[in-house]
């Protein structure tokens, strides 16, 4: 993922309810329930952390119990102090206090607790790049240091390995049916950053690569669930067991929910964006362009899925008057730049969603040679009288800022090769006129049309067409 490309817009949830949603993830809500619970009488040691003797009631205090309670209470006082919710009055007696931050949980806006999940989430992002804590005891060299080369273990690696994954979990979350409700199998999200995207039938190497990811995967999403970022169903233990062993029920091993099953949460879509944005990458959202004018609400929804566009156009409408609204979507889609054509769709199809009121504004511009024949299809689908007909330059110069449109907004699909056949259909002798239209994208539609027509005479109709435009245009 290129950080010079824009991604799809995601649609995300009011701030309010993101910031009682991060107030309720467990690892924030021990680490505030820990910072209220320090007092003069805290400990900590030369790191920062509880010391030993004060973590069993850190864990009474969070309700935890068993053998891990000691564990998951240090974890809470480490986020407690690297949220800024405790502050180390003094590093040599171990003094610690509430920090300012604390405060902000239950006085703050939305915005600051949200910045406060922020820094936990990062946090807990870290430790989800570090080894087993198993594997780093064994690792421990007699001098009481780490080997890093015995683990095999590259720490940038890790972390550019896991940024990845949950890179292209935001992408099939804010895709063209986003909000993604549908959770991913882990093999296809292990799978999308271990196998080439050109490779056809993956290489037993390969896949025992995906599978060994598959595995670093489902340790991570067990640290990154507490803390908000996804929901997940982790991998089946059953499959984890040595070969001999006999498993505990039966299994259906045509159950791809046994490999695991992660789904961004509206939280976790949140943090994403917010980490995409700070590594300069353009992760736009819904509603971002709903105070800008309406150049910016066209130029800026071109590239967006359909349903995205749709959106962010009702947000943008929502605030103004129809008439104004269509006068300045009308004053906006004029040009005669590469952008203007798909402009001028992102207009027609914002100008679908107003009402009759807007009618004079399209009544303004019948006689733009831009514009006119898209005011007379608004203005006869809304079932206005007195429709002039369009002339047929004016047909045929439509025609060909349609299919421009479609070509920058969706390539070579199947839709526009149904628009082609049918253009070349209905209009007889179409190639010998249609060349002459004075529009910067004549040459480029027909040799358009000459690659996507099926019909051979046809396809090379339209390639001679596109040569003779060209020619024109002084290419």
């Amino acid at each position: 993922m290129s950080d010079s490309s824009t991604l799809p817009p995601a649609r995300l949830r009011p701030e309010a309810e993101l910031a009682r949603d991060a107030l309720s993830a467990p690892v924030l809500a021990r680490a505030a329930r820990l910072a209220r619970w320090a007092g003069p009488g805290t400990r900590v040691d030369a790191g920062g952390g509880l010391v030993e003797e004060q973590l069993p009631a850190a864990a009474e205090q969070l309700g935890l119990s068993g053998d891990d309670a000691a564990a998951y209470a240090s974890e809470a006082w480490r986020i407690a102090v690297d949220t800024g919710l405790v502050e180390i009055t003094d590093e040599e007696a171990g003094t610690v206090a509430a920090g300012e931050d604390l405060a902000l949980l239950t006085g703050g806006s939305p915005q600051d607790v949200l910045g406060v999940w922020l820094t936990a989430l990062e946090a807990v992002l870290a430790d989800a790049s570090v080894p087993d804590l198993d594997d780093l005891v064994d690792a421990m060299a007699e001098g009481g240091e780490v080997d890093l080369s015995s683990l095999d273990w590259d720490p940038e690696a890790e972390s550019e390995f896991l940024d990845g994954v949950l890179g292209n979990l935001y992408l099939l979350t804010v895709g063209e049916e986003g909000p993604g409700e549908t959770p991913v199998p882990l093999p296809a999200l292990a799978a999308s950053v271990i196998v080439p995207s050109d490779m056809g039938e993956p290489s037993n190497e390969v896949l025992e690569q995906v599978s060994d990811a598959m595995m670093r995967l489902d340790d991570q999403f067990r640290l990154l669930e507490p803390v908000g970022l996804v929901e997940y169903q982790p991998v089946d233990e059953a499959l984890m067991a040595d070969a001999d062993e006999e498993p505990a029920a039966p299994v259906d091993d045509a159950d791809v929910t046994r490999y695991g099953m992660v789904r961004l949460t509206p939280l976790g879509l949140y943090g994403l964006r917010a980490r995409l944005l700070d590594a300069g990458f353009e992760a736009p959202a819904v509603g971002d362009l709903t105070d800008k004018g309406a150049d910016a609400l066209l130029d800026g929804t071109a590239p967006f899925p359909p349903a995205a566009a749709h959106a962010e156009t009702e947000l943008w409408l929502a605030g103004r008057s129809p008439l104004d609204a269509a006068r300045e979507l009308l004053a906006a889609a004029r040009g005669s730049d590469p952008g203007a054509p798909l402009r001028r769709l992102r207009c027609q199809q914002a100008l679908s969603l107003v009402g009759a009121e807007a009618e004079p504004a399209l009544r303004e511009v019948l006689d733009d040679a831009e514009l006119g024949g898209l005011a007379r299809v608004w203005l006869t689908e809304h079932g206005a009288r007195d429709v002039p007909a369009p002339p047929q330059e004016m047909v045929f110069w439509l025609t060909i800022d349609t299919v421009a449109a479609q070509l920058a907004a969706e390539g070579n699909s199947e839709e526009l090769r149904a628009l082609v056949e049918g253009l070349a259909r209905q209009h007889s002798g179409f190639f010998d006129t249609v060349w002459r239209v004075e529009h910067p994208a004549t040459p480029e539609v027909l040799e358009a049309m000459g690659r996507l027509h099926p019909d051979k005479k046809i396809a090379k109709e339209a390639r001679k067409a596109a040569f003779k435009a060209r020619s024109q245009q002084g290419g």
